[in-house]
């Protein structure tokens, strides 16, 4: 187990699956968490169980596609804390539709979330880590990324768009701290399905899109 005693972590969408696992594991390993989700009573609990575990948590509502909250988000971490060391991107949704039938209003919700949020979480959190910054001492940022990321799937395109973009902020936000000399490192996750509450709904809506994917045989 690595030893993270007197670190600050923050973690988006930890209020059920990845994100509270991820929150769990970290507070395992000594540091003191800050869990962030739009589901606030199941967001409590998770981080009353840390608290009953023996672990230092706190929750805050958090919309990740909404600035003022996100530096609430970190202000908790500073003001409660006195720092923050690490910050995981895990908050996201998921969309399965075919590309014709996708609606803007669809593919704005999406991005909000998965990218944007994402984006504004690496402002936010970089001005507290780089030197001079009210935590000042550098850290790490985990994107949760996807393997539809990395490969095409029917059914997923924006969701996939979603997850490549934040591939590549990741790659990208690597180079610009590491160019400027904040001692942030940067990586993505690329999780394939996992048993979760979105996993188990992504899989539904996959399963229910694939009689019209594989309706064509031997069309080559």
């Amino acid at each position: 187990m690595i030893d993270l005693s007197g670190k600050v972590a923050a973690v988006t969408g930890a209020a059920g699956g990845i994100g509270a696992e991820v929150a769990r594991t970290l507070a395992k390993a000594g540091a003191l968490v800050v869990l962030g989700d739009v589901q606030a009573e199941r967001g409590e609990q998770v981080a009353a169980q840390i608290r009953g575990s023996g672990g230092q948590a706190k929750f805050v509502a958090h919309d990740t596609s909404v600035e003022d909250q996100w530096i609430a988000f970190i202000d908790t971490a500073l003001d409660s804390f006195g720092g923050l060391d690490i910050l995981v991107n895990n908050a996201g949704i998921e969309q399965t539709c075919f590309l014709e039938n996708i609606t803007v209003a669809d593919i704005q919700k999406l991005l909000a979330v998965n990218v944007t949020g994402v984006l504004i979480g690496h402002k936010h959190a970089v001005r507290a880590m780089k030197p001079g910054g009210r935590a000042g001492k550098g850290g790490s940022i985990i994107n949760l990324s996807s393997v539809a990321g990395l490969i095409g799937t029917p059914g997923l395109g924006v969701y996939s768009a979603s997850k490549g973009a934040v591939r590549l902020l990741t790659k990208s936000a690597a180079v610009e701290f590491g160019r400027l000399g904040y001692g942030i490192r940067v990586n993505s996750i690329h999780p394939g399905l996992v048993e979760t509450e979105m996993g188990e709904k992504l899989l539904n809506d996959f399963v229910s899109l694939a009689p019209h994917i594989y309706k064509v045989k031997n069309a080559f």
